[in-house]
């Protein structure tokens, strides 16, 4: 029987969606075995986990060899524990014995600076990495509104709106489903604030959107895309997020809810909807083979389309490692199938060599 390894940070992170593989795993004659990079003994190769019993329907604490398919769940932080993990699982994907389901990507600065050499330039938001305060003055007196998003970042933490008045700075940000907002009443004080910020971690700065619908709410779309068990790239499927009235982010994490694509699309005139759909149909068919070219192998990829009011359509982020909960609320009927995606690919991948796999790419190993 096949071990299917999922590696996370932590024992609690993805427990109903990790379970849920788990307990469809024996139908593929397949065993799920999780466990944390930290946990393995670098001179045993043995691991300490959790395997996952389908009699009993429950975990079991479990050592074990590294399993030989890894479905990389982990994400990183800015804490220890995140920094200790990280030279660990460079190490497991380093190693020909292990295949992982994708391999990862790098940080949003790498996956712009790639793309803004291919045909999907125009899609792309202007962006530049934060050195210093002074970028961040020179960009809000030339547009007055910027976005400031971690380099790293994910689930919408972190990112700031930026407004220059005529005198004053106007600052927003969401935090535990709430809107923060405060005025600066001159640029000495705005600094004082962001100095000790930018210092904390590296930030990307973007010109401001006009993504929100007519109720001033922030939305966008959420794609899910997924190899097919040949390796075949495909969408899985689509929903909107829409975030709080006068708010910067649609994240669920954030407070967010979700429509149907659908259901959208179809409260639109119908020859904006028709201009809509095939605008995502190009992104979304040449983005996946792009990123490969690049970058080393993926197995899913989701992508964050925003639309802003004048009609222009913007790739918001690229995400290796995509959440679930807007296919899940919007199409349960694609439950099972969700599920049963890792562990037919992790089936699929056992059955071919993995360094031919690793070969065909022969790029640098990312995160």
């Amino acid at each position: 029987m096949i071990t299917f390894g999922i590696m996370t940070l932590t024992m609690e992170s993805e427990n109903s969606y990790i379970k849920e593989i788990a307990c469809l795993a024996e139908s593929c004659e397949m065993e799920v075995f999780r466990f944390l990079p930290s946990n393995i003994n670098p001179h045993t190769l043995q691991v300490k986990g959790k395997r996952f019993d389908s009699k009993a329907q429950c975990w079991l604490e479990s050592e074990q060899p590294i399993p030989a398919i890894i479905y990389d769940r982990c994400f990183y932080g800015e804490d220890e524990h995140s920094k200790q993990c990280l030279p660990i699982v460079s190490w497991l994907k380093s190693r020909n014995d292990i295949t992982f389901l994708g391999y990862g990507l790098p940080n949003k600065l790498e996956i712009y600076k790639t793309l803004r050499n291919t045909g999907l330039v125009s899609y792309l938001p202007d962006t530049q990495s934060v050195s210093d305060t002074g970028i961040i003055l020179k960009e809000l007196a030339m547009k007055k509104k910027i976005i400031l998003k971690p380099i790293n970042g994910s689930g919408g933490y972190s990112i700031y709106y930026l407004k220059k008045n005529d005198k004053t700075f106007h600052v927003k940000t969401e935090k535990h489903k709430k809107i923060i907002s405060r005025i600066f009443p001159n640029e000495a004080k705005l600094l004082q604030w962001l100095k000790p910020l930018i210092n904390q971690r590296d930030f990307l700065l973007q010109p401001y959107l006009e993504l929100s619908n007519n109720e001033l709410q922030p939305f966008d779309i959420r794609v899910l895309l997924q190899k097919s068990v040949r390796g075949v790239w495909g969408e899985l499927g689509r929903g909107i997020r829409i975030g709080s009235t006068g708010g910067i982010l649609s994240n669920l994490s954030a407070g967010g809810a979700v429509i149907a694509f659908t259901d959208w699309l179809s409260s639109l005139p119908p020859a904006k909807g028709e201009y809509i759909r095939q605008e995502l149909d190009y992104i979304l068919t040449n983005l996946p083979a792009l990123l490969e070219k690049e970058f080393m192998p993926l197995f899913e990829i989701g992508v964050d389309i925003g639309i802003a009011k004048n009609g222009s359509i913007w790739i918001l982020d690229v995400n290796s490692k995509p959440g679930r909960k807007v296919l899940l609320q919007t199409r349960p009927d694609l439950k099972e199938i969700i599920h049963m995606k890792p562990l037919l690919y992790g089936k699929y991948l056992s059955e071919t060599d993995p360094q031919e796999r690793k070969n065909y790419y022969e790029k640098t190993l990312s995160h």
